[in-house]
């Protein structure tokens, strides 16, 4: 039986379709397609219902997938085992945020390829939230403060926010004293946010309000600026303009809830070399920024 026909068929399976894991695979969809007949043909039986919207899963197709997809991450496992030490090969697909990914991440990531000229490394950067699992991806670097979710964190190191706003919107609107004093203001906001503060021993939970919002944080700090309201933001997308007096925090007696950059991975696997390497760099890089200042 062919590994490659197996790893096919277990993409397939979790992408839903053949053009899907044919985008994953970097491959045609003729090759898929062959690939999947051949495994067929050898078992003797129907592991996919083709559709009009892609494949569903047969009874039979359900019980293979986990058997293949088991051995064929114990395949990964020794192969990974027996590589020379350090040495990382194969594919890392690797979901990433516009705003920290094109400015921090990148010069990492690049860094990462150099030291390991046999690893290819696919990167999306998207704000959207990305289904690592649904996608296919084998990691994803988010920034924030994590929800409930089954996938598997690693924290790289902390991020600090700050409730920022221009000194030309405060001179126009006034500056808040209060928490309460929020809800009278314009709010820069990704959707619909709920901002958290730190008062003493307690977090007070505000809904605040505002009429422009984007989903990408350097959108936001451009807003507060030019002095369209008030924003939460992180300090490395804002600390040039801190600096400058372009934008002045607002009320600091009431901190933001400290962040952080995360390493998420699917659950239920094995924690791969590849995965392992990128956050060991990942720490490396954003340790030694951390004791120098972000930016």
């Amino acid at each position: 039986m062919d590994l490659e026909d197996l790893e096919t068929f277990v993409e397939v399976a979790d992408a839903g379709g053949v053009s899907s894991a044919a985008r994953r695979l970097g491959v045609s969809k003729s090759i898929v397609s062959r690939r999947l007949v051949r495994l067929e043909a050898e078992l003797g039986v129907q592991l996919l219902a083709r559709t009009t919207r892609g494949a569903a899963l047969t009874e039979a197709g359900i019980t293979f997938r986990d058997h293949a997809a088991r051995v064929c991450a114990e395949i990964d496992l020794a192969r990974e085992t027996i590589l020379p030490a350090g040495e990382l090969r194969g594919q890392l697909r690797i979901a990433a945020p516009v705003s920290f990914g094109t400015t921090h991440l990148a010069p990492v990531l690049a860094e990462l390829a150099k030291r390991h000229p046999r690893l290819q490394v696919l990167v999306c950067y998207s704000d959207r939230f990305v289904d690592i699992v649904g996608e296919g991806f084998d990691c994803a670097i988010r920034i924030g403060n994590l929800g409930d979710s089954n996938l598997i964190a690693r924290r790289v190191r902390p991020i600090i926010g700050h409730l920022v706003a221009s000194p030309a919107y405060l001179n126009g609107y006034g500056t808040p004293k209060t928490l309460d004093d929020l809800h009278s203001h314009h709010a820069l906001m990704q959707g619909t946010d709920t901002w958290r503060f730190i008062d003493g021993d307690r977090t007070v939970v505000v809904h605040p309000q505002g009429r422009f919002k984007a989903d990408n944080g350097i959108a936001l700090a451009a807003a507060a600026v030019e002095g369209l309201g008030i924003a939460a933001l992180p300090e490395f997308l804002i600390e040039k303009a801190l600096a400058s007096g372009a934008l002045v925090p607002v009320l600091s007696r009431f901190p933001l809830p400290e962040a952080g950059i995360f390493v998420l991975r699917p659950p239920g696997r094995h924690l791969t070399r590849k995965v392992r390497v990128l956050t060991e760099l990942l720490i490396e890089y954003f340790g030694f920024c951390h004791s120098n200042g972000l930016g």
